[in-house]
């Protein structure tokens, strides 16, 4: 009998059980998952993330510098590789830059500037062995990122993430925990008031350099003109007063439409390629650049370069950037009040490109690189096409084109009517 009252009263306690879970339900409770941050201290936390040390491999290549007989090859995140480049046949890896939330340089009379989780860097590189005089200037650039994030920091899935009591100007974040927390939906939607996607994101939320500086490529978001540096972010442009190269003087920030993704100049205008257009300012006052007009296309990843009267566009769809089917698109500039597009060449996945005198360069992404005569633009015969090679920007140097593409360094001399390989250095 004991162990028939026994029973009875489990099932009773069971289906109780049950049916709690089964009214919590009803009266709106659902399992969320919260994930909180793991912090140290924002000033050891930067301190440690700028170092130099001996060639490593790279892990994800990103955008490229030529200064000197160096070449700066910015590994995503992580820092910068520098290669010794006295000899373009057999370019040697010399050191490598430690510069963690880093994702573009420029140079200038041996002065390195250089983003650091929304902080501008400088480094003396005078003697490339021995870099020195390293000083940060905080939040001078990218201010939309609010708080310090470690650029390996993997996002978990949850449904919020709980910032709590954060302070953001003394504390980075270095990880997430979660758990799982039953509450009402309303009380939810109360206290965190969005929810969050699978990948971490709000599912729901509101010309030629002068010979002092280096070159870069057209994905650059950096810019040196004279004195002045110029950083494009997602909506502004960050002017700095480089005449005194080892204290740069921030200026007024410059708000422009969103979506900014590169810079390019030609003389006094500058040239922001966005994910809804080109943007162009003059800068003939340097230290506050002024809307000159705009030419806008469907939404897509977008670097522009400029030549005389020519803009040349390319635009990659198919991805984040938009659903914009990917080409080049040329703009006719000679009105710059009113730009007029010319012509579109379909593309498979262009990234970045250059002009060399004559020669037209398009990274075509996996399809290669492209070269085209825009001796008689906007007609534009091809040239050559380096097939099975993946590719993402390119420098048209004076004596040789570099090249990155998935962690491969190219190097191409100039022909007649096209242009050779002469080196591939591996990078990781």
């Amino acid at each position: 009998m004991k162990k028939n009252h026994f029973l009875i009263l489990s099932l009773f306690l069971l289906s109780f059980i049950a049916c709690n879970d089964s009214d919590d339900s009803l009266l709106g409770y659902n399992e969320y998952v919260i994930a909180t941050p793991l912090t140290t201290d924002l000033i050891t936390f930067k301190e440690e993330a700028v170092e130099v040390t001996d060639p490593v491999d790279i892990v994800q290549s990103g955008k490229i510098y030529a200064y000197k007989d160096y070449i700066f090859v910015n590994d995503l995140g992580r820092g910068v590789h520098v290669l010794d480049n006295t000899n373009p046949e057999s370019p040697q890896k010399t050191i490598f830059i430690k510069l963690e939330g880093n994702q573009d340089i420029s140079i200038k009379n041996d002065r390195l500037y250089a983003d650091s989780y929304g902080d501008l860097v400088v480094m003396d590189i005078s003697d490339i062995n021995n870099i020195g005089n390293v000083k940060r200037i905080e939040n001078a650039i990218y201010q939309q990122f609010w708080c310090t994030v470690g650029f390996d920091v993997e996002w978990p899935t949850a449904d919020a993430y709980d910032y709590g009591d954060l302070d953001a100007n003394r504390e980075a974040i270095v990880g997430w925990e979660t758990k799982k927390v039953r509450m009402r939906e309303s009380e939810f939607n109360e206290k965190y008031g969005y929810t969050f996607a699978e990948d971490g994101a709000l599912a729901n939320s509101d010309a030629s350099p002068s010979s002092d500086s280096g070159q870069g490529g057209s994905l650059a978001r950096f810019r040196i003109v004279g004195d002045y540096l110029y950083a494009v972010e997602w909506s502004s442009i960050n002017v700095f007063d480089i005449s005194d190269l080892d204290a740069p003087e921030v200026l007024e920030e410059v708000y422009t439409s969103g979506g900014i993704e590169t810079i390019f100049n030609q003389g006094d205008l500058l040239f922001l390629g966005g994910t809804r257009g080109m943007y162009i300012y003059d800068i003939s006052e340097p230290a506050t650049p002024t809307f000159v007009s705009d030419f806008e296309h469907g939404t897509a990843c977008d670097p522009v370069v400029v030549d005389g009267n020519y803009a040349y566009v390319t635009l990659r769809g198919g991805n984040f950037c938009g659903a914009t089917e990917s080409g080049l698109f040329i703009v006719d500039i000679s009105d710059i009040q009113n730009p007029e597009l010319k012509v579109i060449y379909p593309m498979d996945d262009p990234y970045g490109l250059g002009i060399k005198d004559d020669k037209l360069f398009i990274c075509d992404g996996a399809s290669g690189l492209k070269v085209y005569d825009k001796s008689n633009v906007p007609d534009l015969p091809q040239l050559n096409h380096f097939e099975n090679i993946v590719t993402f920007d390119v420098i048209p140097m004076e004596e040789q084109l570099l090249m990155i593409g998935d962690g491969i360094l190219y190097q191409y001399e100039y022909l007649n009517n096209e242009i050779q390989l002469i080196s591939q250095l591996q990078l990781n």
